[in-house]
């Protein structure tokens, strides 16, 4: 199937696309701040960068978008039409990674949390926020997975 925009549209298209301050993301920060937990961003120090980073509790977050991060079996995780091998390696590449800097986190005693996108969006940020500030403060699971209910 061709591509209904010409490549320079969909370059720009594409190159709109943030990696850091995306919506779910500026959603799940704004609950967790009003709730009084304080953060660094974008851990630049730790593997794979994570989105949210809880010194006080060594613990981080991670937000991941449902299409990027390949959510299993999430509505928003489709796989484009044209050039269908090239997006299979880059999704594949890319859960690799998550999972070695996820490993690796752990590895050095660091708790690590995801929350998908489709989270965000299925249920209230407030019961997301409530979650993730529960999980810190409990201190007991080394890891935790928000995902909807899809």
């Amino acid at each position: 199937m061709a591509d209904i925009v010409d490549a320079k549209t969909r370059s720009r298209m594409m190159s709109g696309i943030r990696g850091k301050n995306t919506k779910p993301e500026l959603l799940l920060r704004g609950e967790l701040h009003s709730a009084g937990l304080r953060y660094r961003l974008h851990g630049a120090k730790l593997p794979g960068k994570p989105d949210l980073v809880f010194a006080k509790y060594h613990a981080v977050v991670f937000v991941h978008g449902c299409f990027w991060h390949r959510h299993e079996n999430c509505r928003f995780a489709t796989t484009p039409a044209t050039r269908p091998e090239f997006w299979e390696s880059k999704f594949t590449a890319n859960v690799q990674r998550d999972a070695k800097s996820m490993a690796a986190l752990l590895d050095m005693g660091w708790r690590v949390a995801v929350v998908w996108e489709c989270a965000l969006k299925d249920q209230p940020v407030g019961l997301v926020g409530k979650s993730v500030q529960e999980w810190l403060m409990k201190g007991v699971a080394p890891s935790l997975e928000i995902p909807a209910t899809c």
